[in-house]
């Protein structure tokens, strides 16, 4: 195991019904602007929810952020926090809302030009608005992190950041929260806290037991859970796993003190910033690839993979590892998430542009090892046709 320090100052609030609780966790004397997506927030009456919880405190609203949040966007709630002289910020939906949320915060606090925060990858960051979140999406574990991710459209730049300055104060988790998600989203949200996972496990043993069973179980429990939840929308106790698993696969925990990979988000990234794909689409296309091209070097970890995860007893280390990669990529398929670039109407005129992007965007070796190199994703995306 390497050595590691762990911060994690969260507060998270978890249950049916504790969305009133925001009372005692936002300061009395707050003015307060509730960032949010599209008008489902109003419908399903989680927005009225948060208003009445807000009681006598100022606040304002911002709605239109978009899945993979858009820069532009994002500085319109700059502007009006700058303008209007909020003071706390309140992110209700999935994680593209708490991914912009935590820009905006970042921004609005930078006297710079804010795409520095972007293109610095936020080292630039000095302070930030406090804020907390209401969680209507689990997927990207982003109530109960350090990161985020903003899409700037007019430069096709999908670009992450991290800070510990934008760690959420507290996030709200209320399963019952997500009864009402469409289906492609559910397995969208499966699909993505899985491959956060496999990000931080799947690369080569680190003497990590804790680790790696932690991994191990919050993988088991996504294959177990993920159909069901596609099956009974309204199951409290599977959403409720289902909610709590996306969470803990990407709050820092599991990868403390081990060898992380991501070039599978980094390419992924790219994807979504040319082509519009979901974001668990793209993860969904890249990782099965990425994993039989760097198949040699992950070998012993996929063949644990195999054992313990998808209880594959049979055959040489090989080919339990090569079973298993099989096998995630049919748990993909399961959640309705396709894994094929065809299967999105792209074909191999579209690997230049992409591998151009990632070069210029300085993603040149990625990886555990950083040999994931522009030649080695554009072999992962031919091969991912």
């Amino acid at each position: 195991m390497n050595n590691f320090e762990f911060y994690n100052p969260t507060r998270i609030v978890f249950g049916e019904g504790k969305i009133a609780e925001l009372d005692r966790l936002i300061p009395a004397a707050a003015k307060v602007l509730v960032l949010f997506g599209g008008q489902s927030a109003r419908k399903t009456g989680t927005l009225g929810e948060v208003e009445q919880a807000l009681g006598e405190r100022q606040f304002g609203l911002f709605s239109g952020i978009e899945p993979n949040p858009r820069y532009d966007t994002l500085m319109k709630a700059v502007e009006k926090v700058r303008e209007e002289g909020y003071d706390y910020l309140l992110a209700v939906g999935g994680g593209s809302v708490i991914d912009g949320t935590k820009f905006v915060a970042a921004a609005a606090k930078y006297d710079g030009d804010a795409w520095d925060i972007l293109t610095s990858m936020g080292s630039k960051i000095e302070a930030a608005l406090p804020f907390g979140t209401v969680l209507t999406l689990p997927a990207t574990g982003s109530e109960m992190n350090k990161g985020s991710v903003v899409n700037r459209e007019s430069m096709q730049a999908k670009l992450p950041f991290m800070s510990e300055l934008v760690f959420p104060q507290f996030s709200v988790l209320d399963p019952v929260k997500t009864y009402t998600l469409p289906i492609r989203q559910v397995g969208n949200g499966a699909v993505d806290a899985f491959v956060h996972v496999v990000e931080q496990y799947l690369t080569y043993p680190a003497n990590a037991p804790v680790q790696d069973r932690f991994a191990e179980g919050l993988l088991q429990t996504l294959i177990e859970l993920g159909p069901q939840a596609l099956e009974t929308p309204e199951d409290y106790n599977i959403r409720a796993s289902l909610m709590w698993t996306a969470t803990l696969a990407l709050n820092g925990l599991i990868g403390v003190g081990v060898p992380q990979d991501w070039s599978t988000h980094m390419l992924g990234h790219e994807l979504t910033a040319q082509h519009g794909l979901d974001h668990a689409q793209t993860l969904a296309v890249v990782l099965p690839a990425m994993l039989n091209e760097k198949f040699e070097q992950k070998q012993a970890k996929l063949a644990q993979f195999a054992e313990r995860v998808w209880h594959i007893e049979q055959g040489s280390e090989a080919e339990k590892a090569q079973q298993a990669i099989e096998k995630t990529r049919d748990f993909f398929e399961r959640m309705n998430v396709k894994t094929r670039m065809s299967d999105y109407d792209l074909d191999e005129s579209a690997i230049e542009p992409l591998i151009e992007s990632l070069t210029q965007h300085g993603m040149t070796q990625l990886g555990e090892h950083g040999d994931v190199t522009p030649d080695v994703c554009r072999r992962v995306l031919q091969a991912a046709l």
